[in-house]
């Protein structure tokens, strides 16, 4: 009996000291913290036609752009044939965020006739830097051969100008001293560092081969955010309490037992979901809920076969295990057919659907564990500390037992 209490209160006291922390600590949608919705829209331009290669290839530069941001867990998807998702949770600059979104980023290089000489193709890095004067810069660095092509045209431009443009305008227009052969530049004008680290972003990540334009743009509001929060903890912890006192009531000490593994199990799952980076998200905290009841049914299974079993004249240690061997089957083909379920949604679901289907899938899975691993543990030590000899405390009726024992 000793074990028991030492373990129970092990785990109590870890859930009341780790849950919050855990739960803050795990990556939230942008259903939950806000941020912003876009929709943007490929159009064609008389230079360039949209197709199918054009906007798969402008989703992964998007890509690109939104993680270099450093934004927490960005969706970027493909719409229909010419259209793409980006939600944005938590951006604090949603209108810079969104500029960058649909530029084309054509860096081109002109002489003064305004021939273009040399394109952003030839390009292999650019970052943000500052400049002796204190001023920010974009510090370029060319590819082998474009670094060859970079020193010849300045080589026959010495004297003259060469403007860097982006998407037509003009940047910087600086005079060539001398032939540069470094297979390095800059570019010069950038108000401050921010600008300087988003000109270096849309650089790095290359030209979008299509026209993009904003057809829709949306903001999620913190308030909205926090208010959804909110309310699903709220429903959460109404969830939790219900089934506790359910459990307590009709299986009275394997009640206990049961509510102390769903604890653990709570506390592992808000564990993995943050090593695994996953985004909780509305649905997800659905799926979460829903994963609550599925491992509280595994434990009712086993608990319905345990007092059968006791009913039929067992030992309270026979019973457990035959009532646990009993219900391993049912728990196992109820919970591998909702795997499948999650599989199916996850591979043909987007977005939220997939955060419903990773979170409900992890918590199945732990609710297995759960059920015949921590709660077999737990009501073990509990017989074989002989704590009691009656089925009542957990659960069973006793007058019906002596019956059958008869």
């Amino acid at each position: 009996m000793g074990k028991f209490i030492v373990i129970a209160l092990a785990i109590i006291g870890g859930f009341c000291m780790y849950v919050r922390p855990l739960s803050n600590s795990v990556r939230q949608g942008l259903d939950l913290q806000g941020g912003t919705h876009v929709v943007l829209q490929a159009v064609d331009t008389p230079e360039f036609k949209v197709d199918d290669d054009a906007v798969n290839r402008s989703v992964k530069i998007i890509e690109r752009r939104v993680n270099e941001l450093g934004l927490t867990e960005p969706v970027i998807q493909r719409q229909g044939k010419d259209r793409i998702i980006v939600e944005l949770p938590g951006v604090k600059d949603p209108e810079k965020a969104i500029g960058m979104l649909g530029r084309t980023a054509l860096l081109e290089f002109k002489d003064m006739s305004g021939k273009t000489v040399m394109t952003g193709s030839d390009l292999k890095d650019a970052k943000a830097q500052i400049a002796q004067n204190n001023q920010a810069v974009v510090s370029m660095e060319f590819t082998t051969e474009g670094g060859k092509k970079f020193a010849d045209i300045t080589a026959r431009n010495v004297g003259k100008q060469i403007s860097i443009a982006l998407d037509g305008e003009i940047l910087t227009s600086p005079v060539v001293q001398e032939a540069i052969t470094g297979g390095h530049a800059q570019i010069t004008g950038s108000r401050n560092m921010e600008d300087a680290e988003h000109l270096a972003i849309l650089l790095r990540s290359g030209s979008l081969p299509v026209k993009l334009e904003i057809l829709e743009n949306r903001t999620v509001g913190p308030t909205l955010g926090q208010d959804s929060k909110e309310k699903s903890v709220k429903a959460f912890t109404i969830g939790v309490i219900g089934v506790f006192a359910f459990m307590l009531i009709f299986y009275r000490l394997s009640g206990v037992v049961a509510d102390i593994a769903l604890l653990l199990y709570v506390m592992l799952l808000l564990l993995i979901m943050k090593y695994l980076n996953a985004t909780l998200t509305l649905p997800g905290i659905a799926g979460i809920i829903l994963s609550i009841g599925m491992a509280v049914d595994g434990n009712v299974l086993i608990f319905e076969h345990f007092k059968e079993e006791v009913i039929h004249g067992k030992s309270l240690r026979n019973a457990m295990d035959s009532g646990f061997s009993r219900a391993l089957v049912t728990i196992l083909d109820s919970n591998i057919t909702t795997l499948i379920a999650c599989a199916v949604l996850f591979y043909l679901g987007t977005g939220p659907i997939r955060g419903f289907a990773v979170t409900l899938a992890l918590g199945v899975i732990l609710s297995m564990f759960s059920a015949v691993t921590v709660t077999k543990f737990l009501l073990k030590f509990l017989i074989n500390a002989n704590f009691t000899k009656s089925p009542t405390i957990f659960g069973i009726s006793a007058p019906k037992a002596k019956e059958v024992s008869k």
